[in-house]
């Protein structure tokens, strides 16, 4: 609970106001009963009609007052849950967009979510109904058991004795609630998980004709957090029922001896019909501090899982203190190997799966590279290694001189403009989209559309740049998409540019004219190509080959098709065996 106390703190003297309007309505509303006893056992019997007006009148004062009181109160309470959970959403979202690439893989994305969502709904839940019960219920009761003593302390102990019985079955459901949760958003997640997947692929399961298969894998995902959301209901159920019996219990007895008291003329009927009332304000003060409980359960579950989000934006990558400049090529990868620290985690170093090993190349400023290999041979990882959303697990990576690890990330990233496998077209403008935040000018962004092929469709429309892109840029072709987001790593022209399978949504023709744009009008850029095809690497300074996470290649195309298998191999198989022109 330190997260959620952590972030009350900047509103405390709103709390203060608020806990102490709260804490003088409550002691206003304990007033109430008592001002009762007094008209119904000392006021009435004097058949004085004025008197008992006037009485009436202070009765009525007073329930407004506290209902006034308890209004306000509980505005305050809701705005500073509303404030604060803002406050956390902000923190939870910087940290999240800073983390790092096994950061990120260790949480995962519907967890992410998830704790953006209903963890942080959880906890603003929570922070409102303190403010508001958690004040209250513990006045109503401690009062309520105070003024039903100074009535009749005899008649009190009698519900006391109930107390003890109460305690325990807190005491029992306090030791499971929290683990209980906690396995609740865990199923959560990895519905959350399998929803996302269906919705974003529902395209393939359709085509597939997959719609059983998934229905049943959410069904089983979805019949698993209901278990888990019955057991943990299911045991945060039992106080509320079990403290009825027991308050009930308690009000049967006080029934019973005070009406024999009334009797024996040892008690006054309006001090038990004010007892009654007392009770019936503890009752609902006890279930008050109930509900308290199993919000504090969820909220603790939710609390702590926001917390490990949180603390994580403690551990940034380190810094490293930056040496003299070294006379190497601009970019020089060193004898790199990485392996995925979530795969690894209890794994003896030399039984460590590498997803890249022992790469080796230099690569000077205006020149390019092309990467070419088998799906999942580690081509899409080099590049994040050079990105530093990982750290190298041995060897190093120079940019311009320096170990990329002494570079502040935003300074390295500066540096780079990259286009993703799976890059992504936001719902705005094309402007917007391209420029993404950047100060460029216009006349800057419709260059970067022009070398990406994609000025003519901008021109169509009427909007121009101000053309809004729908959701995933559902409103534009594959290869518009594609262009656009070239267009977006073209704009600000920079260092060094990536292009991880960029071309692939794009026809020949249309790819040729891009490559020639590049080298044409980005000179000094230094460009990284990641492809599939041999006609993207061809034309480029060098070509890297890649199998299983090593390096079975490197040199010129004429250099490769003359000592490599393996290139040869997928150029045999691209190209027919026939020589193919570049472009």
């Amino acid at each position: 609970m330190k997260t959620i106390l952590r972030y009350m703190k900047p509103y405390r003297r709103r709390v203060a106001f608020g806990v102490t309007v709260k804490f003088f309505g409550s002691i206003g509303e304990l007033f109430i009963p008592f001002l009762l006893e007094y008209m119904v056992d000392d006021i009435v019997p004097t058949k004085d009609l004025s008197r008992v007006l006037w009485f009436g009148g202070v009765m009525v004062l007073c329930a407004i007052l506290v209902r006034v009181a308890n209004v306000k109160a509980n505005q305050y309470a809701s705005s500073i849950a509303r404030d604060c959970t803002r406050d956390l959403r902000h923190d939870l979202f910087s940290v999240t967009v800073g983390l790092t690439g096994s950061q990120f893989d260790s949480v995962t994305l519907p967890s992410l979510i998830s704790r953006m969502t209903a963890d942080s709904y959880n906890v603003q839940n929570f922070i409102g109904m303190i403010q508001r019960m958690g004040i209250r219920a513990p006045i109503l009761l401690v009062g309520g058991v105070f003024m039903a003593m100074l009535l009749d302390w005899e008649l009190s102990l009698v519900f006391l004795c109930m107390v003890p019985l109460m305690a325990g079955v807190v005491l029992f459901v306090s030791r499971h609630g929290i683990p209980l949760y906690s396995t609740v958003q865990d199923n959560v997640d990895r519905l959350t998980r399998i929803l996302r997947e269906n919705i974003t692929g529902i395209r393939v399961v359709k085509a597939l004709s997959r719609e059983e298969h998934e229905k049943t894998r959410y069904n089983k995902a979805n019949d698993e957090l209901s278990r888990s959301d019955f057991r943990a209901g299911a045991t945060m159920a039992l106080p509320n029922p079990l403290m009825n019996l027991f308050l009930n219990i308690g009000l049967v007895l006080v029934i019973l001896f005070g009406s024999q008291r009334v009797n024996s003329g040892d008690m006054k009927s309006g001090v038990i019909i004010t007892f009654l009332i007392y009770f019936n304000i503890i009752l609902g003060a006890v279930l008050g501090l109930n509900r308290i409980f199993i919000m504090y359960t969820k909220a603790g579950a939710s609390a702590n899982r926001i917390g490990s989000v949180l603390e994580l934006g403690n551990v940034r990558p380190e810094v490293a203190a930056r040496g003299p400049r070294e006379d190497v090529p601009f970019i020089r990868f060193e004898h790199v190997s990485f392996t995925y620290p979530h795969l690894n985690e209890t794994v003896e170093s030399a039984d460590r799966e590498y997803a890249v090993s022992d790469i080796s190349f230099d690569l000077n400023r205006g020149e390019s590279l092309g990467i070419i290999g088998a799906t999942g041979c580690g081509k899409t990882t080099l590049i994040n290694l050079l990105m530093r959303f990982y750290d190298v697990t041995g060897g190093r990576i120079l940019v311009d001189g320096y170990d990329v690890r002494s570079y502040e990330l935003s300074e390295l990233r500066r540096k780079v403009g990259v286009v993703f496998q799976n890059d992504m077209i936001f719902a705005d403008t094309l402007r917007e989209n391209v420029a993404f935040g950047r100060d460029i000018p216009d006349e800057e962004l419709r260059s970067a559309l022009t070398d990406a092929g994609i000025i003519t469709f901008v021109d169509s429309h009427a909007e121009g740049l101000d053309y809004m892109a729908t959701k995933a840029g559902a409103n534009l072709s594959g290869g518009e998409k594609q262009r656009v987001i070239i267009a977006r790593a073209l704009s600000g022209r920079p260092e060094i540019l990536i292009l991880d399978d960029a071309s692939s949504a794009l026809d020949y023709k249309t790819d040729a004219a891009l490559r020639r744009s590049i080298r044409e009008n980005h000179k000094e850029s230094t460009c990284i190509t990641i492809a599939q095809r041999i006609s993207s690497v061809r034309p480029l300074t060098k070509i890297l080959v890649m199998e299983a996470g090593e390096t079975v290649g490197y040199g010129t195309h004429e250099e490769l098709m003359e000592s490599c298998e393996i290139y040869q191999d997928i150029y045999r198989s691209q190209m027919g065996g026939e020589e193919y022109a570049s472009a």
